[in-house]
This record gives structure tokens, C-alpha cells and sequence, in this order.
């Protein structure tokens, strides 16, 4: 035997409930989105034969920058701290959601071609692409994001 004895009240404290429910589900998924934020980037192409490379590494903090050639032995690093509008700038060019769509392509580092490596971590999950650029839908942040980063590096010496 219920507790509620009237059929109104039943549908009444049923649909309550139903929405109390839902609406803390809304919140929830706010609340998780919001927090999954980016945290760090790296960007690297790198040579098969001739050995050639460039990293680039991002955190709120630093821009590190190395380049080289295996090959010749050479090797160059730069280092420079962050503002958060930088940081801003270059983490924009990401859309978070759209994240786990992106296609990465087979390496073509072993054949004597470059790979770019894209590598974002964000406070939930870790992301790796190799050769994305074949992915045309996604790949317009990729190229946003090295175009800003582009822009920044050559304000630097």
C-alpha cells in the first residue's frame, strides 16, 4: 500500500521529484564541464632521414622551445614565461568537446617524412594526434592554434 493515498498527489510529488532529479543532472554536467580546462600543449614536427626536429612545450606558466638536427648535432633551446592572456590566446583555438573527434594518420616519420605531433592535456584526459591535418573538419584549430603560437614565437628572439 503507498504512503500517498490520492492519485493527484502521487503524479504531483512524482513529477516534483522528477525534476529535482534532472535539474541536479544539469548542474552536475556544468560543474564538469567547466572544470575540464586545458593544461598543457605541445606541438612537435619531426624528420625521418634527415633528423630534424622541433618541440614546442606550453603550460600557463613557460613557452620551451627546442629545435635541431640529429644528423649535424646541433640543438637549440629558448625558454620564456607565459602571461595568462598568452595562455588565453593560444588555448582558445581549442574546441574541448570536439576533442575526442579528431583523426590522427600514420606516421610517416619511418618513410624519411615529418610527423606533427599534437599532444593536449586537459584536467580529465590526455590527447595525441599524429598527422591530423588530414582531418579537414577538426584540423581548423590545429591550424588557429599554430598560427597564434606563430605570432607569439616571433615577438620572442
Amino acid at each position: 500500500m503507498s504512503a500517498i493515498k490520492f492519485l493527484g498527489l502521487k503524479i504531483f510529488f512524482s513529477t516534483v521529484l522528477l525534476l529535482i532529479f534532472l535539474s541536479c543532472n544539469e548542474e552536475a554536467k556544468k560543474n564538469i564541464s567547466e572544470s575540464n580546462k586545458i593544461t598543457f600543449i605541445s606541438f612537435s614536427n619531426v624528420s625521418g632521414n634527415l633528423g630534424n626536429y622541433r618541440i614546442i612545450k606550453i603550460t600557463q606558466d613557460s613557452i620551451t622551445s627546442e629545435s635541431g638536427n640529429t644528423a649535424r648535432q646541433t640543438h637549440k633551446q629558448w625558454a620564456s614565461k607565459t602571461s595568462p592572456k598568452i595562455w588565453k590566446q593560444l588555448t582558445s583555438s581549442f574546441d574541448l568537446k570536439s576533442l575526442n573527434h579528431i583523426k590522427s594518420s600514420e606516421s610517416i616519420q619511418a618513410k624519411g617524412g615529418t610527423d606533427e605531433v599534437f599532444q593536449i592535456k586537459t584536467s580529465q584526459k590526455s590527447h595525441v594526434y599524429v598527422n591530423s591535418y588530414h582531418d579537414t573538419l577538426h584540423y581548423k584549430q590545429f591550424e588557429r592554434f599554430k598560427s597564434q603560437l606563430e605570432k607569439i614565437l616571433s615577438e620572442h628572439p
